[in-house]
């Protein structure tokens, strides 16, 4: 089977996977255009493990085009899937939906209040919606639209005629027992939801019966659901009759005229592969044990007369704060839910820098602080040559793409400093506005946009997943007891900081004001370095840092103490530290 060895090395993976997908192409089909592809299935929220199936490719597909070659990008909406299950925390939907189950995807209704016309549409155009934001060119094909319509018809046929050597083929895996994995163990019940792929792997495989091993399913003439049986087939004039276990119902109808069915998954998929022409699709760790869809189809695909494509097995994709999440939503997040608290260019960069068989968590949690910190210093370093060549790789598909680069902020203020802000102005834009002016009294900004769009992904980190106990309150009046009880070197340590206020009121000069109180305090130099100090003046400084979270915020922590003085205000931040 032509999978790629998934190298070791820190050389660029994607340009290693373009190298042999190029080449590749070539060989199969000289001159036409490179095709990669996708396969997604709206049964429910398309969740952050589904766009590694779309981001693999993609990624792909634009070095391709970077280096001047065609390229197209694929994405199957497998909206012709069987309904499966009603999937927890979804809006609108209850245990009703359960009639359902069995029918296509589109012919289910969507969630209630929703626009779009069937649970399919609703659930595609979500996904849409974060591609487009994420820079992600794709051809869309409606799996509905390609089996109602006809197109598939003869290679139905020929399935139908082949239905011996498929079946000789699929039995091979029949009583085989799968080895046992060796995988992570996801952390919850909401994350082994979002480890798990389109569910298609877990469909059958058209089994034998009683007439015989059939390749094709079709949809109920009469309750629409997939509970059927093919009772007899002829090869000359296409006549199949089949029955339903769901209703009752049966039919004769020609299949060389009846668009109301498709292939079973395991033949589907590799019959797609030799329609398309399709060089390189990734898959799922559901897709790719011994004895699945990818393995089985790479056997199968010969029938059709096509062969299979380039395909990296993709590993998990956990989240960083997921119990929380899970326990409200009731579900995984979603490429939108990431896109509401992150810039497409720190998603796109966490799905770059990793190769496919490496896993990855995305944060939601204060992780994302984190992240948005090294994603920062990465820029840096790309903007003063610093960068080591991957590294630079990585950055550069991070923040565009062929087509050129994505809109980003203006003045990229650090995130933590950004949630900081808008945790502490809560919503009152003149207020964050004011703050942020006064970070850098050199270069203010002069408006909100500037800061923009990023201030928003960290203000709806802020207000969406951090617990309301968390939430910074800046107290209103002083704490009169706290400041009458203090001893004379807390009295100190209060006075050093007020006393140099005025004259280091910016980000940098307040950092460094603050921590050199405590250094000052013990005799040394304020700009001394931790070398040159001994131990205990960590521990002072902790002390003097939890004295000013109590007297400004009432809690032994909170944000960046730089960043809540210049939220309070120089005047406030008097006040409250009894001046």
């Amino acid at each position: 089977m032509p999978i790629v060895a998934q190298s070791t090395e820190t050389t660029d993976w994607v340009s290693r996977f373009a190298d042999e997908v190029v080449a590749e192409s070539e060989r199969r089909a000289p001159g036409k255009p490179v095709v990669v592809a996708s396969g997604l299935s709206p049964s429910g929220p398309i969740h952050l493990g589904n766009l590694r199936e779309v981001m693999t490719p993609h990624l792909v597909a634009d070095e391709i085009r970077r280096r001047g070659h065609r390229a197209r990008h694929l994405i199957s909406w497998d909206d012709y899937d069987r309904y499966r299950k009603v999937p927890a925390g979804v809006a609108g939907v209850d245990e009703s939906w359960a009639e359902h189950i069995g029918k296509p995807l589109t012919s289910v209704p969507a969630p209630k209040g929703s626009p779009h016309p069937n649970w399919a549409e609703h659930f595609k155009a979500a996904m849409v919606d974060s591609l487009a934001e994420m820079g992600v060119e794709f051809d869309g094909i409606s799996q509905t639209a390609q089996y109602t319509s006809g197109v598939y018809r003869e290679q139905i046929l020929h399935a139908m005629r082949h239905r011996r050597d498929i079946d000789a083929i699929l039995d091979q895996y029949r009583t085989r027992k799968a080895p046992a994995k060796k995988s992570q163990k996801p952390a919850d019940e909401a994350e082994l939801e979002a480890a798990e792929g389109s569910g298609a792997a877990a469909e059958d495989d058209g089994g034998s019966g009683a007439a015989g091993y059939f390749p094709y399913k079709p949809y109920c003439g009469n309750c629409e659901k997939d509970l059927t049986t093919v009772t007899a087939y002829d090869d000359d004039s296409t006549e199949l009759t089949y029955a339903c276990t769901a209703c009752g119902f049966s039919e004769t109808v020609r299949l060389s005229e009846f668009n109301r069915g498709k292939l079973v998954w395991k033949v589907d998929w590799p019959m797609r592969w030799a329609y398309e022409g399709v060089v390189f699709e990734p898959s799922g760790v559901d897709h790719s044990s011994p004895g699945s869809s990818f393995q089985v189809g790479g056997q199968i695909v010969g029938i059709f007369g096509g062969e299979q494509p380039i395909g990296p097995m993709y590993a998990f994709v956990g989240i960083s704060g997921m119990a929380k999440m899970s326990s409200s939503k009731g579900g995984v997040p979603t490429p939108a839910d990431a896109l509401r608290i992150m810039e497409p260019q720190l998603l796109r960069w966490l799905y770059a820098r990793r190769r496919p068989n490496q896993s990855f968590k995305i944060a939601f949690d204060q992780e994302i602080q984190r992240l948005y910190d090294e994603w920062d210093r990465l820029d840096a370093k790309v903007a003063d040559g610093s960068v080591l060549p991957a590294d630079a790789a990585a950055h550069a598909r991070a923040v565009g793409t062929a087509a050129g680069e994505l809109p980003r902020t203006p003045r990229p203020l650090p995130y933590r400093t950004l949630a900081s802000v808008a945790d502490i102005t809560a919503g009152h834009e003149d207020q964050a506005l004011r703050i942020l002016g006064e970070l850098d009294p050199a270069d203010p900004i002069a408006s909100l946009a500037q800061a923009r769009p990023r201030y928003d992904k960290a203000e709806a980190w802020i207000n969406t997943h951090v617990p309301a106990d968390q939430r910074t309150v800046v107290r209103q009046e002083p704490d009169a007891e706290l400041l009458k009880s203090l001893d004379e070197p807390s009295r100190q340590s209060l006075r050093l900081l007020l006393d140099g206020l005025a004259d280091h009121w910016s980000l940098d000069g307040l950092t460094h004001h603050v921590y050199g109180v405590p250094k000052v305090q013990a005799g040394f130099p304020a700009d001394a370095t931790p070398k040159e100090l001994p131990p205990e003046i960590k521990s002072a400084q902790r002390t003097f840092f939890a004295l000013l979270y109590h007297l400004l915020v009432g809690r032994d922590t909170g944000p960046r103490l730089p960043t809540l003085l210049l939220a309070v205000g120089q005047e406030r931040v008097r006040t409250l530290l009894g001046e």
